[in-house]
């Protein structure tokens, strides 16, 4: 009797079961087809940290090519052989795919989820769109014309146009105008914001800050639309302390970890050391960041030689902070937008207060930033070969000279200040002599599958070398 009832429920069971139900069972609920937006959200946002915070040769080797840092046993990224681990297919892929696309299909899951009612939806795709600008940035300021338009498509269209840098930008600046401007306080914020924690103030700052970055980039190019999204930025209301940084907090476990944990401390390597370009610098101002920067393994700090093979106990190794798994994360911060405002003060924008006052302003948020004692920040400022007025060089070598340093642990930007103000002097790697990149090359992948817009990319800027310079590097 058992028996029957036992089988008759299961029979019951069966037959209860919707069509919809029984469909679930080929669902596989630890790969769902549907992923909510705000998980994408996220996943963009730390894979966009991640990787410009990491320092794999296969992936990011600003920190070396800013010669902030140099490598010990290889040497090839160092003397800007950059395909040979094919670091242009892995930086673009990954820019594309973990990052753009995923804040793409963010964008599009909140678009479409029915849940949410349309005002719910309006800072989530804003803080997205802010994001996505600034990826977008980090791809024209590193090939130069790039594919955007026809990009992100998949199968529907394997081979993307690459568009005009400066016809990027400017669709950029709309963007992002855009967003601060739909950015709205009394709105919901976006779930499992890992930045702000849904502080929509902080995004608009953010927004405001990015226009104005976009805006400088272009001074020389386009004189006049940076001044104007210069000033627009600038009354919006940019960064204005330590705490609208645009940074991760990594936790403290090896999951979550700044991806410098894993390469420093989990590879178990000793590949990198300060490099004796940056760690020169330091000392000639005897700077009070060196005791953070830097490991007190060696006294005096010494640097190894840029671009050859360096012993790793043989000199200067890196501070301590940087093995640690809540090294914060930074992509936009206090001092980069107080140096980007002395440029413009010196430009004669209207923003504000003056170029030296700005400059004091960005090496004091960088110095407190990294937690160096306000008494040794007034005597640093106060040295005559540090203070605006008396340090020596024109105002952009001044200004170079300390917002290099300040873009430590920042290896892109900190190279893009080269760029950008050609200075400060960096050296030629000693093994090659080869002189140090204006852009990184397409990757190889792109000539193999997308070859006749790659062609036409190339010559459309004059040529798929590392010294091509970029639309907006004119002098």
């Amino acid at each position: 009797m058992k028996k029957i009832i036992l089988g008759s429920l299961v029979a019951l069971s069966l037959t209860a079961c919707s069509d919809e139900n029984y469909a679930n069972l080929n669902v596989d609920p630890k790969n769902p087809i549907e992923v909510p937006g705000n998980f994408l959200f996220t996943n963009g946002v730390k894979s966009l940290f991640d990787q410009m915070g990491n320092t794999s040769v296969n992936r990011n080797i600003f920190r070396l090519v800013a010669q902030q840092w140099t490598e010990c046993q290889y040497t090839e990224e160092t003397n800007y052989d950059i395909r040979n681990r094919g670091i242009p297919d892995t930086h673009m892929n990954l820019m594309y795919t973990n990052v753009l696309h995923d804040l793409k299909k963010a964008k599009e899951a909140i678009a479409a989820d029915e849940e949410l009612f349309p005002n719910e939806k309006v800072n989530p795709e804003a803080m997205i769109t802010i994001v996505e600008v600034y990826a977008w940035q980090q791809l024209v300021d590193l090939f130069g014309n790039i594919p955007y338009s026809e990009a992100l498509q998949g199968l529907n269209n394997t081979t993307p146009k690459y568009d005009d840098g400066l016809t990027i930008y400017k669709d950029l600046l709309t963007k992002v105008t855009t967003a601060y401007n739909s950015l709205d306080a009394s709105l919901p914020g976006m779930e499992r914001d890992i930045v702000y924690n849904n502080d929509i103030s902080k995004w608009k700052k953010l927004a405001a800050s990015l226009k104005f970055k976009l805006a400088m980039r272009l001074a020389d190019a386009e004189p006049t639309l940076s001044r104007q999204h210069a000033e627009e930025a600038y009354n919006m209301g940019l960064i204005s302390s330590n705490d609208d940084n645009f940074t991760l907090q990594y936790e403290n476990n090896t999951a979550n970890a700044h991806p410098l944990y894993a390469d420093l401390v989990l590879s178990g390597r000793q590949d990198f050391v300060p490099a004796d370009t940056f760690v020169d610098y330091l000392n000639d101002l005897e700077d009070p960041r060196r005791p953070v920067f830097f490991d007190d393994n060696k006294t005096p700090y010494v640097g190894g030689v840029y671009g050859d093979f360096n012993t790793y106990t043989d000199y200067t190794n890196i501070g301590k902070v940087f093995f640690t798994r809540t090294l914060k994360g930074d992509l936009m911060d206090y001092s980069e937008i107080s140096f980007l405002l002395s440029e413009a003060k010196e430009r004669n924008y209207n923003v504000g207060s003056t170029a030296a006052a700005y400059y004091t302003q960005g090496i004091t948020a960088s110095m407190e930033y990294w937690g160096i004692p306000a008494a040794d920040i007034t005597t640093y400022l106060n040295r005559t070969d540090v203070d605006y007025d008396t340090a020596p060089g024109t105002w952009k070598e001044r200004l170079a000279k300390q917002f290099w340093i300040a873009m430590y642990n920042r290896g892109f930007e900190a190279w893009s200040v080269w760029r950008m103000y050609d200075a400060p002097g960096l050296r030629l790697p000693a093994a090659t002599e080869t002189p140090v990149p204006f852009r990184f090359t397409y990757p190889v992948r792109e000539q193999n599958l997308n070859g006749a817009n790659l062609a036409a990319a190339s010559a459309a800027i004059g040529g798929d070398t590392q010294q091509t310079k970029l639309f907006w590097d004119k002098f």
